[in-house]
């Protein structure tokens, strides 16, 4: 149970975290070689708080969803917060919580060079991206 007054943390912390373990169990057995390189890429450097920015990049159709699907599971079997966030609906129903990236990080649907995110210093919104563990 969490008790943040922070409504996006709560929120995010909500999930049944034993179907999520179940659910990890499962699909982490299921990785082909190059699944399971990119996995653990992820996780060494969560479990390092080693930051930073990875790009998995593969043509559509070769489960880059399923490798984040096992990721999220993961993550919030361990009662941690992962942001899953796509640019097209699609994806972002595929994956527990998915949003899309524009709705969640307050991007403008019309963009210029002038162009910046709605996020305020010190709101609900940055304390859910710093605590974190991964964002999707």
């Amino acid at each position: 149970m969490c008790l943040s007054k922070n409504k996006l943390i709560a929120e995010d912390l909500a999930y049944d975290n034993e179907s999520f373990k179940t659910e990890h169990e499962t699909l982490v057995t299921q990785f082909i070689d190059e699944q399971k390189n990119a996995y653990d890429s992820v996780m060494n450097d969560i479990n390092s708080n080693g930051g930073g920015f990875l790009f998995v990049y593969s043509y559509g159709g070769t489960s880059k969803t399923f490798v984040w699907r096992t990721l999220s599971s993961k993550i919030r079997s361990h009662d941690d917060i992962i942001l899953n966030d796509a640019s097209s609906g699609i994806t972002s129903l595929l994956l527990s919580g998915g949003r899309m990236t524009h709705s969640r990080f307050a991007i403008p649907l019309s963009l210029n060079e002038d162009s910046t995110c709605n996020i305020s210093q010190g709101s609900d919104l940055v304390e859910l991206i710093i605590r974190s563990k991964l964002i999707i």
